[in-house]
């Protein structure tokens, strides 16, 4: 059930009157609970009923052992560590067990050893990253002592589930989620408005120009070897822009649908085509999944405080595991891990050509022209079907480059999408 479909709009309907009649009349916090969660069912039923009974497991497991890690004091760590493993070893296993499979037999095939890889048919269940690590945030802030448990099981499943940001995000914090499932939401004309304006800028971004965009990017990107160098820089662009107005597009409409019922959500995205270096990048860029990382992960690590050598391998397993969540292969691997890289030499190497000039347009300007260059060359590797394919598209653009003469429409979505942008800064 997808935000663009007029199906999902007809069931949206249905489910906002329902919240805004208990709202006004009935005021019961149970009732909007069970409704919300039973959508969140329905819907995410919809894309594939045989998972339902999977993120009804999640839930059920982690609302148990966070009840656990609560309420023992000896045993906190063991409980934790049971109830990250199961989630982790579940990921791990839909995600990625073909992609490490072949990959084994691929380096045994290196030694001059048989052995058949174990593929399976094994079908992605939807947003199964974003519901985990959702579920992580509660049982990790529990063991951190910055929430408590919840006591309702209904609560705590329409958390995990709540359909607006189910499937693609943003990633929600327990501790600012949750409560918002303790009471009785709040709605009025102003709110709905608000929500309702949200949801049109998604549509937007979403339909007027990723979808647009969708079909130059992919004729390119697999037909690269007959384009001249200028017209795959073009793709670049393109590609840039597609994937920014996908993602945050969809969070937007997950967030205006959110409003529209009275809840809050987080912002996913804060123009990061206009960040002045890749650290600034990320703090702008798809921010509940960077934060994440950043604040389950990189500072589980030790952070940045044990020294400048410490921090760069902190940083480096950080944005390659990051890059391993976008999909199973080498590209998103590799793409994550040179983030990495460029951001520990943005951090601990002085870039003193920035202060040649006096003038701070300039060292401003130069700032955000090397940092989209070298995001842009990022989503090369991103977008490759190999990391092979990165490397010829880079070196067809150097060696072959030409001034291309068509692309005039996709270039309209790019200044559609500059406009609205700008809009929203």
């Amino acid at each position: 059930m997808l935000f663009t479909t007029s199906i999902f709009w007809i069931f949206f309907i249905f489910v906002f009157l329902t919240v805004i009649l208990n709202s006004n009349f009935i005021k019961s916090i149970k009732l909007q609970n069970i409704v919300l969660l039973l959508s969140s069912y329905i819907f995410y039923g919809y894309w594939d009923w045989r998972f339902l009974g999977l993120i009804i497991f999640v839930t059920f497991q982690t609302f148990f052992f966070g009840a656990c890690i609560y309420n023992t004091k000896n045993k906190k760590k063991y409980f934790l560590f049971i109830s990250i493993f199961i989630n982790i070893l579940i990921l791990c296993f839909f995600k990625y067990f073909n992609f490490f499979s072949a990959e084994l037999a691929n380096l045994i095939k290196l030694f001059s050893l048989k052995l058949n890889s174990s593929t399976l048919n094994i079908i992605l269940p939807v947003g199964i990253s974003f519901y985990i690590f959702q579920t992580l945030t509660y049982l990790i802030d529990i063991y951190k002592k910055k929430i408590v448990p919840e006591k309702s099981f209904i609560n705590y499943a329409t958390f995990v589930a709540f359909f607006p940001q189910l499937v693609a995000g943003p990633i929600e914090r327990a501790s600012n989620l949750l409560p918002q499932f303790n009471k009785v939401t709040s709605i009025n004309s102003k709110i709905f408005y608000l929500g309702l304006k949200i949801i049109i800028f998604g549509l937007f971004l979403k339909i007027f120009i990723a979808d647009n965009l969708a079909s130059t990017v992919d004729d390119i990107f697999s037909n690269y070897k007959y384009y001249s160098g200028g017209s795959l820089s073009l793709g670049v662009v393109y590609f840039s822009i597609q994937i920014y107005s996908d993602f945050c597009g969809y969070s937007l409409i997950a967030i205006g649908v959110a409003k529209c019922m009275g809840f809050e959500l987080m912002i996913n995205f804060n123009t990061p085509y206009f960040s002045t270096s890749i650290q600034d990048f990320w703090r702008r860029w798809h921010i509940s999944l960077s934060s994440f990382f950043k604040d389950y992960f990189y500072i589980l690590l030790g952070g940045s405080r044990e020294g400048k050598l410490k921090t760069s391998k902190n940083l480096i397993y950080t944005f390659t595991i990051s890059g391993l969540w976008h999909g199973a292969n080498w590209t998103f691997i590799l793409w994550g891990f040179f983030h990495g890289i460029i951001l520990i030499l943005q951090k601990f190497i002085s870039l003193k050509y920035y202060k040649l000039s006096k003038l701070k347009f300039l060292r401003t300007f130069f700032s955000w022209f090397i940092t989209i260059f070298l995001v842009a060359i990022l989503w090369i590797i991103f977008r490759s079907e190999t990391i092979w394919d990165a490397f010829n598209y880079m070196t067809k653009i150097i060696f072959e480059f030409q001034i291309p003469t068509s692309h005039r429409a996709a270039l309209t979505f790019v200044f559609y999408y500059l406009i609205v942008d700008l809009f929203l800064l």
